[in-house]
């Protein structure tokens, strides 16, 4: 095993390397003008909630003709909600066709599947992201372009998984799209790229920010629910197998940006968090605190927050120090300590758009696009830091990534145990540090 591990580093090492001058180059591909093309792009949505019904139709907005063909979801109503959105979303655009018939419309957990089978280019995968890896190396194997949500992974396995179907994906000439969309945004792009070329000097730490109230409340009773299984995928955002935890599907936002900056991926954490606000046993088993430091192969290191906690301070930022002065990176402005200062005044540009319509820029040009490994690098950054915060350890990204570890359920039915299960009370087992094992 410490052979092993030892071969994991080194291998972590240099993905991370290679990964990071890829994620500059993808960094600076968002063109202000795209080619139009005249042939229809045809895609399927898989994961009809919120965000994965935007992304449906932020795709069918992106330049020239864009097809929304078939649809899948774990249930039916909530397909059919996403469907009526979506039209009306797009009511009047001319290039936006929306044509899912009822026989392609599929549910279940085997949904993704029969949707893979229809006539599609391109595929937009949006379920809770703990199936993530499982529908990203379906849709490779199936020879689809992709635009997948952050994060793509709640595990080590999850990543594991995704770098080797992502090296797939490059093999095959798939393009592959991630919703981390800050790298697409014209501020963050700017800032950065002055960041990397030295304006505030080396950098030599990093602050991160998810701080807010928290999420939606869980929407379905246990009354309502069929199952156990049920009850968990409609309150997905309060179980690890499915979420990731709170700061792996926000604060993967902020930590991304951090590794953007640095180029690179951090080695170690140290961190605390816990539940002291959103105790109820409706909130599953998830933290409503993390403070994590994540230590990189040079020693800088990314300080990290992120909260659900109502009344307190609330931040979504991150933030660069550097040997000449700070930046304030979603400020997309910086202040040396000689007293100069910057700020982007420049185009602005809505992120979540352009995301699209540089995938699809790429799909209609043939141009060379693969952002699922520094998807998946970032998304075990989320993890490693989840980790620490749960086992109060000192935790390695090569050790995590070599263990494997896998929290996704054995049997995918709606009748079969997640994971995770309630007491008598209905009150889930909660992470404690110095007791939990980080693997």
């Amino acid at each position: 095993m410490k052979h092993d591990q030892q071969n994991s580093r080194r291998n972590f090492i240099k993905a991370s390397a290679t990964v990071a001058a890829g994620t500059a180059m993808l960094s600076g591909l968002s063109a202000r003008v795209h080619a139009a093309g005249d042939e229809t792009i045809k895609i399927g949505l898989v994961g009809c909630g919120g965000r994965g019904t935007g992304a449906a139709a932020q795709a069918l907005k992106s330049p020239g003709k864009v097809a929304l063909v078939a649809m899948a979801d774990m249930f039916g109503d909530q397909l059919e909600k996403s469907l009526n959105r979506i039209a009306a979303d797009v009511k009047g655009n001319e290039t936006a066709i929306v044509d899912v018939p009822q026989e392609r419309r599929f549910t279940g957990f085997d949904g993704y599947k029969q949707l893979l089978e229809t006539d599609i280019d391109l595929i937009v995968l949006a379920t809770p992201p703990g199936f993530r890896p499982i529908h990203f190396e379906a849709a490779v194997n199936a020879g689809k372009h992709i635009f997948m949500e952050k994060p793509v992974a709640v595990d080590a396995a999850g990543v594991n998984s995704v770098l080797a179907s992502a090296r797939k994906a490059k093999e095959k000439n798939l393009k592959v799209g991630v919703g981390l969309q800050r790298h697409h945004q014209y501020t963050y792009q700017d800032i950065v790229k002055r960041i990397q070329d030295g304006e505030i000097g080396d950098v030599v730490a990093l602050r991160v920010y998810w701080n807010g109230g928290g999420v939606w409340d869980p929407r379905v009773t246990r009354e309502q629910a069929s199952s156990e299984m049920e009850y968990q995928l409609r309150n997905w955002y309060y179980y690890n197998w499915l979420c990731g935890d709170h700061i792996c599907e926000q604060h993967i936002h902020n930590l991304d940006v951090g590794n953007w900056i640095k180029g690179a991926y951090p080695v170690r954490a140290e961190g605390m968090g816990g539940r002291e606000v959103r105790k109820d046993k409706k909130y599953g088993e998830i933290y409503d605190h993390h403070a994590v430091e994540f230590t990189y192969e040079d020693g800088s290191k990314m300080f990290s927050q992120c909260r659900h906690i109502p009344n307190c301070w609330n931040s979504v930022s991150e933030w660069a120090h550097g040997t000449k002065g700070h930046a304030n990176v979603s400020g997309s402005s910086y202040e040396l300590y000689s007293g100069d200062k910057y700020r982007y005044r420049d185009d602005k540009n809505d992120p979540y758009q352009t995301e699209h319509d540089d995938l699809f820029h790429a799909v209609r040009n043939n141009i060379s696009y693969n952002e699922a490994e520094f998807g998946a690098l970032s998304s075990a950054t989320s993890i490693l830091g989840r980790l620490a915060t749960y086992s109060g350890k000192s935790v390695t990204m090569a050790d995590m990534l070599a263990s494997n570890i896998s929290i996704m359920p054995t049997e995918m039915s709606m009748t079969a145990n997640p994971p995770v299960l309630p007491n008598a009370d209905g009150v889930y087992p909660i992470a404690v540090p110095g007791v939990f094992k980080p693997y």
